[in-house]
């Protein structure tokens, strides 16, 4: 019997939705690496990686499993036995007892990160000028208008709830530090990466290198890919 080869399975971040992750999907194809995507409700931590877990029940075989900022929380607290691997892109990594608030807060913010504020419904969404000026300044306009029209808000009960055991403590982890990140600064990144024992790949991109550098995206989803092939 063959061996099955492992699914990657990508998880979006706040702000972002599952279209996010396209560029990097057909990247993965060209090389014939099966993929699933999917969307988050952002509605509690607990939520999120229930639905995570109902996607991971439905693949077969091994997951290389990605996260963007807010669901390297999510990749990190499920206890699937499928995952063979984590790769954070510029994601946000608390260990046990932490908050997702708690990590993204560490060591401030870039001057150009938005101030975030839950609107009248609860949730926390970004205004259209914040895709420009942080959330994906490399990208083109048209690109960041058409993210800010599908971005998906998250309820604070995502960020402000402790983490259990991360699953990073586990499997073998890969981290895109994204230099010019204005969301996450690059020394948070690093710090958690570090923390993580993580490979490390650091490059000037900025927030959502998904869209705007989904080559580089792809390639340290390859790494991971070899490494946990042999």
């Amino acid at each position: 019997m063959s061996k099955i080869s492992p699914t990657v399975v990508m998880v979006h971040g706040a702000w972002a939705d599952e279209s996010s992750w396209m560029k990097v999907v057909d990247l993965l194809h060209l090389k014939s690496i099966k993929t699933v995507t999917f969307d988050l409700p952002m509605s509690t931590l607990t939520d999120d990686v229930a639905v995570l877990d109902d996607v991971l029940a439905k693949v077969e075989g091994p997951v290389i499993l990605v996260g963007h900022a807010y669901a390297g929380a999510v990749i990190a607290s499920t206890q699937s036995p499928k995952v063979k691997a984590l790769v954070f892109v510029a994601g946000l990594a608390p260990d046990d007892g932490e908050t997702v608030a708690e990590v993204f807060n560490r060591f401030g913010h870039d001057e150009n990160a938005p101030v975030l504020a839950p609107a009248s419904d609860g949730r926390i969404g970004l205004p259209p000028e914040a895709f420009e000026a942080a959330f994906a300044q490399h990208a083109t306009r048209h690109e960041q208008q058409a993210l800010a029209a599908a971005q998906r808000s998250i309820s604070p009960a995502c960020i402000t709830v402790p983490v259990g055991k991360p699953l990073w403590r586990q499997v073998p982890t890969w981290y895109l530090v994204a230099q010019r990140d204005h969301m996450i600064p690059e020394k948070t990144q690093r710090f958690m990466a570090d923390r993580m024992k993580a490979h490390i790949r650091a490059y000037p991109v900025d927030h959502l290198p998904s869209v705007t550098a989904p080559g580089l995206v792809a390639e340290l989803i390859f790494d991971a890919l070899q490494a946990t092939r042999t």
